[in-house]
């Protein structure tokens, strides 16, 4: 199917302080955000979609005049004309998270109180700061009510958050590859990481910026950390098994193995364009997200006040964040009678399958939001 084509990134700035959970404040901010598709005359048809750890507001389409595959949405094969979230249908707006740097207002931009980079004086940010400053972008977009709000991952933390915190302001929450709390294994993985940023000689406590240096070893390392979880065995034996990049063992530390090589790769390019400041913050983010922890981790009792229809997607190699989580929060939305779509896709990827174009992950998602369509059209909601 085509891409929707030609896109340009828009900004919103919020003079108004956004009170986080910390207590901290962000006192002057702005929001990066794209919009796709046309939004209708009682602004029923908007969709939000809350991006994952490394993504951002360039959800679909293209840049003009940019090169590479930096140039195509990350989920371009879900966004677009006649694809699953059909934008000749809905409206749909791409926000990049605060603390994120990819233009949000994060820890590479200048804090107004001291004329210099924010850097390790970035305020840590929660999924539910994010949820908040996303419905600030709404307000001022003049839209009420979303048809859908969703996101893979923690994209998917996002939209179970909205359906909690905003229970009047979406009718549908699609939650993909996701979970509601992280394993105490998930928080381990993310520290690893994290202390490989940390202990880089270039972090300089979180001011690389005044010292002109990046902290690349850290982040070469973390990202090295965070792709091994996102593929499943399966997929690795698959694309590299044991094969040798010279043929046969080099007897030294370097790299003999195409998955070192591949890994190196990823991490490499990962530590051209990602910051350091903004890798810290959105982990921590993910480890902090527990909707029940308020609720004595009474998953129920937290989803109790929710109004949303729901639709869950999760895939039978994701380890790292595995079916039996997103059955979790099934089960606690079933107790509370809520109307819950559940798919298991039986797909070898791991957690990047939600990123990829498997047809009966695709078919799902299609035909859940035909559903939504027939509803604005005045199929009934209920």
């Amino acid at each position: 199917m085509p891409s929707i084509g030609i896109v340009s990134p828009k900004s919103m700035h919020f003079a108004e302080p956004l009170t986080l959970r910390s207590g901290a404040t962000l006192a002057d901010y702005t929001l990066m955000y794209e919009t796709y598709g046309t939004l209708n005359a009682d602004r029923s048809n908007a969709v939000l979609i809350c991006h994952a750890l490394n993504a951002s507001h360039h959800v679909a389409g293209v840049y003009e005049g940019v090169d590479g595959s930096k140039n195509v949405g990350w989920w371009d094969n879900m966004v677009g004309p006649g694809k699953p979230v059909d934008t000749d249908r809905f409206f749909v707006i791409g926000v990049n998270n605060p603390g994120s740097c990819f233009g949000s207002t994060g820890p590479m931009h200048i804090n107004p109180a001291s004329g210099k980079p924010y850097g390790a004086s970035f305020p840590v940010v929660t999924v539910e700061d994010w949820v908040n400053a996303q419905a600030r972008l709404a307000d001022k977009l003049g839209i009420e009510k979303f048809a859908a709000v969703m996101g893979g991952s923690l994209g998917g933390m996002q939209a179970l958050a909205w359906s909690i915190i905003f229970p009047e302001r979406l009718h549908h929450a699609v939650v993909i590859a996701s979970t509601p709390k992280l394993s105490a294994q998930n928080i381990a993985f993310n520290d690893v990481a994290r202390q490989s940023i940390l202990t880089d000689p270039d972090f300089h406590g979180g001011d690389y910026y005044a010292h002109g240096v990046v902290p690349k070893r850290g982040l070469r390392v973390a990202r090295m950390v965070g792709h091994i979880t996102y593929l499943s065995d399966d997929s690795m034996a698959e694309k590299f098994g044991r094969s040798l990049r010279n043929g046969d063992f080099q007897f030294g530390f370097g790299i003999d193995f195409e998955i070192e090589s591949y890994l190196r790769y990823q991490g490499d390019k990962f530590s051209e364009y990602f910051d350091a400041n903004t890798y810290l913050l959105i982990t921590k983010a993910l480890d902090y997200f527990d909707p029940a922890r308020e609720h004595g981790d009474d998953l129920a009792a937290a989803l109790a006040n929710t109004k949303a229809q729901y639709l869950l997607v999760s895939f039978t190699t994701d380890w790292r964040f595995s079916p039996e989580r997103s059955r979790e929060i099934v089960q606690a939305l079933v107790k509370n009678k809520r109307r819950v779509d559940y798919a298991e896709i039986d797909a070898p990827h791991g957690h990047d399958a939600f990123l990829l174009e498997d047809p009966r992950y695709m078919n799902v998602v299609k035909a859940y939001y035909d559903r939504i369509w027939q509803d604005i059209n005045g199929g009934g909601r209920t």
